[in-house]
């Protein structure tokens, strides 16, 4: 099991900044991947940002110039930066992890409101 715990949503305004943090516990050991999808209301759930355990990123085209996955081993914590936000981007982000075997955990999901 890793359970994470996803933290740093809430409403800001269009052109604003956000830090989400996602802080992992349990069996760290076997994490590869980790990253971040959203679902906005009556959409599907989509991958916004990727990182290996390596390094390697990846990112939807959306937030793609705008966004930055990094992670920090030592605290088994991943961050998505996200700038010059837009209303657009409004929706419950989720923060997974993707252990060895391929099975992926996800968080509770944070609320990320973009509005003026």
């Amino acid at each position: 099991q890793v359970p994470l715990v996803e933290s740093g949503g809430g409403l800001v305004q269009p052109g604003g900044s956000l830090r989400l943090s996602c802080a992992a516990s349990g069996s760290i050991f076997s994490i590869n991947a980790m990253g971040w999808y959203r679902q906005a209301p009556g959409k599907q759930r989509k991958l916004v940002a990727a990182i290996t355990g390596g390094g390697s990123t990846n990112y939807a085209l959306s937030v793609k110039g705008r966004s930055t996955i990094s992670r920090d081993n030592a605290k088994n914590t991943v961050y998505l930066q996200m700038n010059s936000l837009k209303p657009e981007d409004t929706a419950v982000y989720y923060c997974y992890a993707e252990i060895t075997s391929g099975s992926r955990y996800w968080g509770q999901g944070t609320q990320v409101t973009v509005s003026s």
